[in-house]
Parts: structure tokens; C-alpha cells; sequence
């Protein structure tokens, strides 16, 4: 038989407590809360399927959306977004304007910068991009850009995808 030294409560504990924050530690990463991020409004055509999958993106990426069937032209003129950047649906966030299929990621950074401008843009629809992926698109990835649209209209690259 071996010699095994006595049951120390306290060790057990001390231990025990070192192994739980290690395991909180490793597994907190710091997220914006899904009950920070606000609720973006998006104007689209009823019967658009990639602006639909484009709300499903928002959603599963923590954002609220509430989506109206109509109005997406008045929507980016109210909200002062050039014609040039425009696409299928428009959103709008905490004041700024969002443009087609801007992924969830970049609102997120637009959203933490505040830079002051207009909002972000996706012109055009391009493949790959979210909503634009589902399978119907063949897994055809274009390479876009996200745009910040300046308050002068004028527009400097915010992401780029390759």
C-alpha cells in the first residue's frame, strides 16, 4: 500500500477554483452583446429572396431587424445615399445608411468607429457576399469592396474581400 498524504480540504478548493477561472478565462472572449446592437430597419422589394437571406445575416449575427416591404428608394433618398451606391434594400442604423449586402461585421466596426458619414454601401449585388451566397449562386465568389460613403458623396474603401 502506498503512503498517500491526508485529504486537504482547502488544497482541493484552491485547486478546484484555479481550474474553474481557467476555464472562464478561456472561454470569455469580449462580444458586443447581442443586447447592444441595435435594431436595423430595412426597406426591400417583397418579393426579393437575397434581401431576405441578407436579413437572415443580420439576425444570425445578433442584429435586431425589423424589414419593410416597400419604400427602398425613399428610403436611401431620406437617408441622403447617393443613387450610384445602390442596390436591391436599404437599411438604416443608429442614423446610418446601409446599402446592399454590407456584412454584419462591417456594421458592427461602423457602428463601434461612428465615423462621420453617410453609412456603407455594397453596390450592386455582387456574389459571395451575404445573402448573395446561397446555393443557387453556384459558390461563384466576385471580389467587392464595402464602401464608406463620405457626407460630401464621395466614397473611400471600408473593406475589401479578395
Amino acid at each position: 500500500m502506498r503512503n498517500r498524504e491526508p485529504f486537504d480540504p482547502l488544497r482541493r478548493r484552491l485547486v478546484g477554483s484555479a481550474l474553474a477561472a481557467a476555464v472562464v478565462a478561456a472561454v470569455s472572449v469580449p462580444v458586443r452583446a447581442a443586447d447592444d446592437l441595435p435594431t436595423i430597419n430595412v426597406w426591400k422589394s417583397p418579393t426579393c429572396g437575397c434581401c431576405k437571406d441578407w436579413i437572415r445575416h443580420l439576425e444570425d449575427n445578433g442584429f435586431p431587424v425589423t424589414f419593410h416591404d416597400e419604400g427602398n428608394w425613399d428610403a436611401r433618398e431620406r437617408l441622403g445615399m447617393p443613387v450610384k451606391f445602390g442596390s436591391c434594400h436599404t437599411g438604416e442604423v443608429d442614423g446610418y445608411a446601409i446599402e446592399g449586402h454590407v456584412p454584419a461585421s462591417d456594421i458592427k466596426r461602423l457602428l463601434d468607429e461612428k465615423p462621420d458619414a453617410i453609412g456603407l454601401s455594397v453596390p450592386a449585388m455582387p456574389r459571395g457576399s451575404p445573402g448573395m451566397d446561397g446555393p443557387q449562386y453556384g459558390g461563384v465568389i466576385d471580389p467587392y469592396d464595402v464602401l464608406l460613403i463620405e457626407r460630401d458623396g464621395t466614397a473611400r474603401v471600408f473593406e475589401s474581400y479578395r
